[in-house]
């Protein structure tokens, strides 16, 4: 059993609410017949949402919620080794699988190192965004930023920037 902290703010489905992946997320066509095969997954997290959301075949960056372009290409994550055979369209995929309760111990170790490193209490981005509000004030700075934190749910938010302010500044 993985004992790594992981507590994103958001879960899957807040996610693809608020808006991120440009709505593409599942739309690369990686797997034929993803539909069926991904059944489960999609009617567990995106019941009543608009597919245009999460299996869009083109990334639309006004669907994100900063109407910005955000994260790196499909090849660029197989380039990186972030892409495993059970979860070939990436960290999100594992995620929504996570947290159906589908858990493979070794995976979940990697992924969530990762997002640790992303965004976790020490995670170099989440970093980097309080430390720019803190010098600007401004809580709409650095919208990509905020947008590739939304993407490995994590929202910015008054809570954790306090507790930034307290013990990382």
């Amino acid at each position: 059993m993985c004992n790594l902290l992981f507590e994103p703010t958001l879960n899957p489905r807040d996610v693809i609410e608020k808006g991120a992946f440009g709505g593409s997320y599942f739309g690369l066509d990686l797997i034929k017949d993803k539909q069926n095969r991904y059944k489960s997954l999609f009617e567990y997290h995106f019941t009543g949402l608009e597919t245009n959301l999460y299996l869009s075949e083109t990334y639309k960056p006004r669907v994100n919620k900063f109407k910005i372009r955000s994260g790196m290409p499909y090849e660029y994550w197989k380039e990186k080794k972030w892409i495993s055979e059970r979860d070939p369209y990436g960290w999100f995929e594992w995620w929504c699988k996570y947290e159906m309760g589908l858990r493979d111990e070794k995976e979940d170790i990697r992924q969530i190192s990762r997002w640790q490193d992303f965004c976790g209490f020490n995670g170099r981005w989440r970093r980097r965004i309080y430390k720019r509000i803190d010098e600007t004030g401004d809580w709409n700075i650095s919208p990509r930023i905020q947008q590739s934190l939304l993407h490995w749910g994590y929202e910015v938010n008054r809570t954790d920037y306090q507790v930034w302010k307290e013990h990382c500044k």
